[in-house]
Formats: C-alpha cells, sequence, structure tokens
C-alpha cells in the first residue's frame, strides 16, 4: 500500500507538471500571436453581410496586429463545407469560422449527419452582429398589429400562406416558431432564395413574410409592404416605430447572428487575445455605424457570452425542429 501511494503521488506530481508546462506553452504562443497571416473562413460567397462584417473586422485586426487578416470565402452545402474545413484545422488561432446562426444553429437542428457538430467542434471567440427579421404582410391583409394577425390566423387557419427562402432557413423557422407560440395554423411556401419569395409576396402570391430586416424595410418605407414586427427581444432601432413580436408573444426572439469561432482545442489564451482584438474593433465609431448602415446591430462580447449565447440559440432551434417535424430537402 504505501509503494502504492508514492506511485500515486509521483504520478500526480508529474501530471501536474505536464498540466503546467502545457499551460506555459498556450501563454508563450498566445504571447507574440499571431506571427504569419490569420485566415477567417466565410461559408458564403463575397458580398453579403457575412462577408462584409469579416472584411470589415479583419481589417482592424491586421492593423493592430500588423500581419495579414485573409478572408477565405468557401460557400457550399449550407455552409457545411466551411465549418466542416475549420473544425478540422490545426487549433492554433491561425484558421478561424465566420460562423452564423442559419449555418451553425438552425442548419444542425434540420440536419442531422452533418460533418460537424458546432457545440463539440468549436469554441466561442466573439459575436460581431445580430441582425432582426422582421414580419411583413401584403398591404392586403387585413391586419395592423401582432395581435389583430394573430387573432385573423386563429379565424382562419391555414388560410393565409408564408414564405421562406428554403426549407429549415432562418426566414422558416421564424415562422415555425411564430406558429408554435401563437398557437396558429399557417402554410409554408418554400423559395429557392428569399429574392423569389419577396418577389411573390410584393405581387400578393403569399401573404405574409418573416424577411431580413435589411431586405424588406426599403418595401416598407414605400408602403409595399406593411410592418407587423421585428423578431428581436426588443424594438430594432433600425425600424423605427415598428414594435417587437414579443411585445405580444412574451420571449418571441428569432433573432440573426454572425460571429466568430475557432476550432474546439484552440489554446484559451489565444481565443481571449483574438476575442479582445474582436471587441476593441467592433466598439470602433466607424465599424459599428458600418455595421448599422447594413441593418445589423453591433455586439462585440466575450468568450464566455458568447459561448452561453451559441448553447442557447442551438437549442432553441432543435426544439422548434423537433417540434415542427421539418426535414432537410437535401
Amino acid at each position: 500500500m504505501p509503494a502504492f501511494s508514492s506511485s500515486a503521488v509521483l504520478f500526480g506530481a508529474v501530471i501536474a507538471w505536464l498540466t503546467g508546462v502545457a499551460a506555459a506553452a498556450a501563454q508563450d504562443a498566445a504571447a507574440d500571436f499571431p506571427k504569419m497571416p490569420v485566415h477567417i473562413v466565410v461559408p458564403f460567397a463575397a458580398a453579403g453581410a457575412t462577408d462584409i462584417g469579416a472584411r470589415i473586422v479583419g481589417q482592424k485586426l491586421s492593423e493592430e496586429w500588423g500581419e495579414p487578416v485573409i478572408i477565405e470565402n468557401k460557400p457550399g452545402a449550407t455552409g457545411a463545407i466551411a465549418a466542416e474545413y475549420v473544425a478540422k484545422a490545426n487549433p492554433d488561432g491561425y484558421t478561424l469560422l465566420m460562423g452564423t446562426g442559419s449555418v451553425n444553429s438552425v442548419f444542425p437542428a434540420v440536419k442531422k449527419d452533418l460533418p460537424f457538430d458546432t457545440l463539440r467542434d468549436f469554441v466561442a471567440v466573439s459575436n460581431f452582429f445580430l441582425s432582426s427579421n422582421i414580419l411583413v404582410v401584403h398591404p392586403s391583409v387585413p391586419a395592423h398589429s401582432v395581435a389583430e394577425f394573430i387573432a385573423l390566423l386563429k379565424a382562419k387557419p391555414n388560410e393565409y400562406s408564408f414564405a421562406s427562402s428554403g426549407v429549415g432557413s432562418s426566414i422558416h423557422l421564424s415562422g415555425e416558431l411564430f406558429k408554435q407560440m401563437a398557437g396558429v395554423e399557417m402554410v409554408h411556401v418554400p423559395y429557392r432564395g428569399s429574392s423569389p419569395a419577396v418577389a411573390d409576396l410584393l405581387a400578393g402570391r403569399v401573404q405574409l413574410m418573416f424577411d431580413n430586416l435589411a431586405s424588406s424595410w426599403p418595401y416598407v418605407k414605400t408602403g409595399q409592404l406593411r410592418a407587423l414586427g421585428v423578431t428581436s427581444l426588443e424594438r430594432d432601432p433600425l425600424a423605427p416605430g415598428v414594435p417587437a413580436i414579443a411585445e405580444t408573444l412574451p420571449g418571441f426572439d428569432a433573432t440573426s447572428w454572425a460571429g466568430l469561432l475557432a476550432p474546439a482545442k484552440t489554446p484559451r489564451a489565444i481565443v481571449e487575445k483574438i476575442s479582445a482584438a474582436v471587441q476593441r474593433a467592433i466598439h470602433l465609431p466607424d465599424v459599428s455605424d458600418k455595421f448599422r448602415d447594413m441593418g445589423a446591430l453591433p455586439v462585440g462580447d466575450t468568450p464566455e457570452h458568447f459561448g452561453q449565447f451559441l448553447r442557447a440559440d442551438t437549442e432553441k432551434w432543435r426544439a422548434v425542429v423537433e417540434k415542427a417535424g421539418v426535414k432537410s430537402e437535401e
């Protein structure tokens, strides 16, 4: 027994020493990070909001670090190509993913056999921005508030159709969440993208849509569409005068997000160093203004806060998909 105890003590001492060595090595790596170009992989083609946001912040990071920050666009498979690529990358902070709600929270809830798991394969770095969807209806719909619209749907179940950019999209699931929380029935009409969906909404072929705020707001201002509510928990300053749906349905939240994720085993010290730089960049007035100009609310939070948000968002959409019985068409 004494011999066993001595061995155990020695083993524990070795483990403690190795742990200390590893921690010291991680701190050393973070101290001179980065010492070569950092790659941010965007799961969509160039020129979209996610890509623009990555380039805006990437430029500031490059200026602070004195190393290039390269934006790589890897579109395809609803973001799975980019997510798998980063999940399998060397976890050293030099290959990062521009994650989004649609790719990392919504899509995994719909499609079960993806080559990545957001909560297992990534660690949160910092959320860049939030963007609201907005419930818009064709002017022929006889409702001018969320409460009136819910009453209308209850009186005429399945007589109104809501358009989306595709089965399992964030726009689609915003509608499913609304149905579940309001206790109403609507017919879902999926399109291949938001542009044809909006075109049919403007023509009155469908009656409503939970569209991206920046996309539909110009039509609201011209009277071609009527805005009933934004999908964020609170009113969105980018849609003045429009109430939050949550004011009628407490807790309703279908906010989109875009933020930086790193491979799961990236050293904590490096994650925190990248996050701190991102936070500084996003809180610069010119960066915040650019985000607002493209219809997004700047965030720039800590890894802890973003990680909690990411877990809650993932769990919420899993529950919505399971209850609605949504199946991926891919």
